[in-house]
């Protein structure tokens, strides 16, 4: 029988790097344990480490087995917008390759809507898999790729390219990236605004501070 979630649990679990769709653009998936699986990441992208690759989770149980911090701004944020289009950079007690985790102890993290992601993301933790990245599917500098069609041609022909999920009535939701916020200081820092208005923040920012609470 067909089961092209655990073909890509598979190629993730030999150190290959696999295409997915999110509520956003499209991902890659790379064991974020594996030195190597990270190194072919970054090296196909053409990205320097120092811009740090996040994780994807299927939910707060998972911070907390990747011994994730996770402080009052960070529970409240994914109260509102988990699982959904926004990527919490956190502090991390757990080591990781370079190219995950920053030099100030703090991962980027995301929780996808998208069912194909979920699906993936749950089947690797089940498999003990990862955890997979949540990386844009692009070379570094492109724009990332929003549809199926963007994808194929993006990947077409290299051999070293993510290899796309093999179920191919599925699409990513949009054109726009998840909005990145940082929780790792004493206030919550948006560090891109994407499919999450910054105006749909600021009240939950605005909150904490009122109420004395500070993100970790």
């Amino acid at each position: 029988m067909r089961d092209p979630i655990g073909d890509s649990v598979a190629r993730i679990r030999d150190g290959g790097l696999v295409a997915y769709p999110t509520e956003t653009v499209w991902g890659i998936g790379a064991d974020a344990t594996s030195p190597d699986a990270v190194a072919r990441l970054f090296e196909w992208k053409g990205r320097p480490r120092d811009l740090y690759a996040s994780l994807l989770v299927t939910g707060l149980a998972d911070l907390e087995a990747l011994e994730f911090e996770i402080g009052p701004m960070a529970r409240m944020l994914t109260d509102a917008f988990w699982p959904g289009p926004l990527t919490l950079v956190m502090p991390c007690r757990r080591d990781f390759p370079p190219g995950i985790r920053n030099p100030n102890g703090c991962v980027g993290v995301r929780c996808p809507s998208h069912p194909l992601a979920a699906a993936l993301a749950r089947r690797c933790a089940a498999e003990g898999v990862g955890p997979i990245t949540a990386t844009s599917l692009n070379r570094s500098g492109e724009s990332p790729a929003a549809t199926r069609a963007e994808a194929v041609a993006m990947t077409r022909g290299d051999d070293a390219a993510p290899q796309l999920i093999a179920i191919e009535e599925t699409e990513a939701g949009g054109d726009l990236e998840s909005t990145v916020v940082d929780v790792c200081g004493d206030r919550p820092k948006v560090l891109r605004v994407g499919s999450i208005a910054e105006a749909e923040l600021l009240p939950l920012f605005n909150a904490a501070v009122a109420d004395g609470r500070d993100a970790t």
